[in-house]
């Protein structure tokens, strides 16, 4: 069992699924099932609907079908063939997909029982190789993903290849529930989204305070390593994107307008319009590499039903940088950058860091000459590093290979973030030059690079990583101040203005509340340290410390309490 393939184990799973559900409900016409991480979906047409409750339904029926052992096989079908099969038994949605399928692709179905299927393959050999499998939830999606076509349902699943695979999964995915910065992000008052203004989120007070000790420790950052850092405009003339490649690549996702009979696109990622800003000079080889920063505002038209909370959203900031350099400072740069994105994934709290490096896709502009230099390049920097790095191949940017950084959070579970972009086609395109050794003009090389990619995301990824209970440096709110009596107000001020003076966020809750409600509501909202003030500690000039996650330390000076607190925020250790 083990020899076979996740994907393998996975896709033929999903068409279990698809079988299952045309034995329950024959008038189900079948879409699309594809692996995703971790598991799989299939889209279901259906004039009903499913419920959760249907899921335990339909999964006892798949049990029953791999009870069965039935062999899978792979047949070839012409165009032609394959077209009146699927209208011949009412799978219309099949017949458009075989439809769209290249004249020069194989067309190939695969027959388990009475079930036949459309794919590419490979299938396990027969369906009693699918057992440890789960079906996880039901949701809606759109044909193709357009919001104006057929609306269908989908049914997501998982299968493992042992029990106690498939166990673990879904113990990781009850506690990522409970992680789900949705909730967790309404829960602390950080964000929160609205029809009017779908993928794009609306920052609390509290959110907003993260979001901006993000920004500015980026922007320290990026000062100390020689960025400087700039803003473009958020809208640029059509034919800007499409002399950089954007527009062939990427139009439907971008948010278009018109003005005076101009079209314009409102920017998806910045690159281009840091090319405009270098362009304005004449630029020496002695003054490459220079490396532009922008913490740029970007839009992207993303199906509604690919949206989910701050994790795929329309419109996001990136700590998006370039830098223009000689083909010989490459490695030089790419290399430091990796050593920043090391030391800034290590602040946030994320110690594993997996390497992927990205090559050419099918689709792609320049010759084969300079993606095998880019290519090279980054390949030797990752070999010089001494790290275990594994090839996507065909992922690469169409302009440029690249390397993805990949993090994984105390769930195990893994988040594509940062990635640096070798480039030496947009350069090009777009008329970027500077004035080499031999007084000629040259074009430089662009590196595209991002440390944490969208802001949005990665602080959707944090709040989960830390259940909310974020690290002392980026807690919104450090200290909160809590009094038990009336009497202790002025006093509770007086703490509040001293933590205030020594850079520690802090609120005051001088509610007529009892204290134990005070203490669970603060509790609740993840404050990392609670000073609670009475008489008592008026009296002495102390205050009453309880740290999450410790409870009651003691009483403390108030000195003795911030120099404690400055420490840990700091030294940024994990709270």
């Amino acid at each position: 069992m083990s020899s076979i393939s996740i994907e393998t184990l996975r896709h033929s799973c999903a068409h279990l699924l698809a079988h299952a559900v045309k034995e329950l409900y024959p008038t189900v016409q079948v879409t699309i099932g594809p692996v995703i991480e971790d598991g799989f979906y299939y889209d279901f047409y259906y004039e009903s609907s499913f419920s959760i409750s249907d899921l335990s339904i339909i999964e006892d029926k798949m049990r029953e079908i791999s009870a069965r052992k039935l062999e899978i096989s792979r047949v070839v079908y012409s165009r032609k063939e394959a077209i009146d099969y699927f209208n011949s038994i009412g799978e219309f949605f099949k017949s458009k997909i075989v439809d769209r399928i290249p004249e020069s692709e194989e067309i190939t179905l695969y027959r388990q029982g009475s079930f036949i299927d459309l794919c590419r393959g490979p299938h396990v050999e027969n369906t009693g190789l699918l057992q440890y499998f789960k079906l996880l939830k039901v949701s809606g999606s759109y044909w193709q993903g357009d919001s104006t076509s057929y609306k269908l349902q989908r049914i997501y699943g998982t299968i493992w290849h042992t029990r106690n695979e498939l166990s673990d999964h879904i113990t990781m995915l009850e506690e990522s529930e409970k992680r789900d910065h949705r909730f967790l992000g309404k829960q602390l008052s950080f964000f929160h989204f609205q029809e009017q203004s779908p993928g794009m989120p609306y920052w609390h007070p509290h959110g907003w305070t993260l979001y901006q000790l993000i920004v500015s420790y980026i922007r320290n950052k990026l000062a100390e390593n020689q960025y400087q850092e700039i803003s473009t405009p958020i809208l640029a003339d059509q034919t800007l994107w499409e002399s950089s490649g954007h527009w062939e690549k990427f139009s439907e996702h971008m948010f278009t307008t018109v003005s005076e009979h101009k079209n314009y696109a409102i920017k998806p990622m910045n690159c281009p319009n840091h090319v405009q800003l270098f362009n304005q000079n004449l630029h020496s080889y002695r003054e490459l590499p220079i490396r532009y920063a922008e913490f740029g505002s970007c839009h992207r038209n993303e199906y509604s039903g690919t949206l989910h909370g701050l994790l795929r959203v329309r419109a996001f900031v990136q700590d998006d940088a370039h830098i223009f350099c000689t083909r010989q400072q490459v490695p030089l740069e790419v290399l430091n950058f990796i050593n920043l994105l090391k030391d800034v994934y290590k602040d946030f709290g994320f110690s594993k860091i997996i390497y992927a490096l990205a090559t050419r896709p099918v689709l792609r502009v320049g010759d084969d000459a300079v993606w095998d230099e880019a290519e090279q390049s980054l390949k030797k920097t990752l070999e010089s590093l001494s790290v275990t790095w594994f090839e996507k191949k065909g992922e690469g940017a169409f302009y440029g290979p690249k390397i993805e950084f990949i993090l994984e959070d105390c769930l195990k579970r893994k988040w594509q973030c940062g990635t640096i972009q070798c480039d030496f086609s947009m350069p090009l395109r777009l008329g970027a030059s500077y004035v080499n050794e031999e007084s000629a003009k040259t074009t430089p090389v662009m590196l595209h690079r991002a440390i944490l990619g969208s802001l949005e995301r990665f602080i959707g990824i944090l709040i989960e990583h830390y259940a909310g209970a974020l690290p002392l440096w980026l807690s919104p709110v450090q200290c909160k101040i809590l009094t038990i009596s009336e009497s202790s107000k002025p006093y509770a001020h007086q703490v509040a203005e001293q933590l205030k003076n020594s850079l520690i966020r802090s609120e005051v809750d001088i509610r007529n509340e009892k204290i134990g409600l005070k203490i669970r509501e603060s509790t609740l909202n993840k404050i990392p340290y609670l000073v609670i003030v009475g008489e008592k500690e008026m009296q002495n000039g102390m205050v009453s410390v309880r740290k999450r996650g410790k409870g009651d330390i003691g009483n403390l000076s108030l000195n003795e309490f911030i120099s404690i607190i400055n420490e840990q925020i700091h030294s940024k250790i994990a709270f």
